[in-house]
């Protein structure tokens, strides 16, 4: 665990896409440095036994909805770091998937996040931090990720200028590689293991991240009050291969 120095004591963290994987090793991390952690999940039944699980507070909204994320956040009071993971995995080549599959990529990762900071406004407090996700994608495309590996390039991008536009708040990116994650073994099923062992061939540190890792560096930002405008990549130097 990294050194806080008391800095999340008290102070209140929501963290989307919270209820498992990269998020809710944040929100674990974040409580164990004394935060107030909520989390966000888009399955109501999910997020509330993980948050009972963990004592976090919880909501529960399609952040896709503009409206659903109005209802959900109306009631929160103040935001001290907010964390935005939520995202599937959106693979289709450009010439043959269904476009409006292929919208999802944006959908959640772009608009999905400005529906939530633009509901949350005022109550994201003058020194806030904002923590987006983009992945390794955006620097290594592959076949079938075209639209997912521009999404991801376009969260880096919206930090950046957000960085400016939300100041004093603080706006950065971490930028994940293969995590062993349940959103990896969803997205591959049964090839996950023989997906994970290639991946460690080829990477320089013969091995891909944990959720934990990620995680540290998610913490990072939120406890560094220098870095805004950044991208921190957290994927064993896997957009070198």
């Amino acid at each position: 665990m990294i050194r806080t120095n008391g800095i999340l004591k008290d102070k209140h963290v929501m963290i989307v896409g919270g209820s498992s994987g990269i998020g809710l090793a944040t929100a674990k991390q974040a409580k164990t440095e004394g935060a107030i952690v909520t989390i966000v999940g888009f399955n109501p039944d999910q997020t509330e036994r993980i948050a009972k699980e963990n004592e976090f507070e919880w909501r529960a909204a399609d952040i896709t909805k503009q409206e659903t994320i109005k209802v959900a956040l109306s009631d929160v009071r103040q935001v001290d770091h907010l964390v935005l993971l939520a995202g599937t995995f959106v693979a289709g080549t450009v010439l043959e998937a269904d476009i409006d599959y292929l919208h999802k990529a944006f959908d959640e990762r772009i608009w999905g996040a400005l529906y939530i900071i633009r509901s949350l406004g005022e109550k994201l407090s003058q020194d806030a931090s904002i923590t987006f996700t983009s992945g390794v994608l955006a620097d290594r495309p592959g076949p079938g990720t075209a639209i997912l590996a521009a999404a991801s390039s376009a969260v880096e991008s919206l930090a950046r200028g957000l960085a400016l536009e939300l100041a004093p708040r603080r706006v950065n990116t971490v930028s994940p590689g293969t995590t062993d994650s349940p959103l990896l073994s969803k997205s591959l099923g049964s090839g996950r293991e023989a997906f994970i062992n290639s991946m460690k061939e080829k990477l320089p540190l013969k091995r891909v991240a944990t959720t934990d890792q990620v995680a540290l560096a998610i913490l990072f930002f939120m406890t560094n009050e220098i870095m805004t405008g950044e991208t921190v990549h957290v994927d064993g130097g896997q957009r070198l291969i």
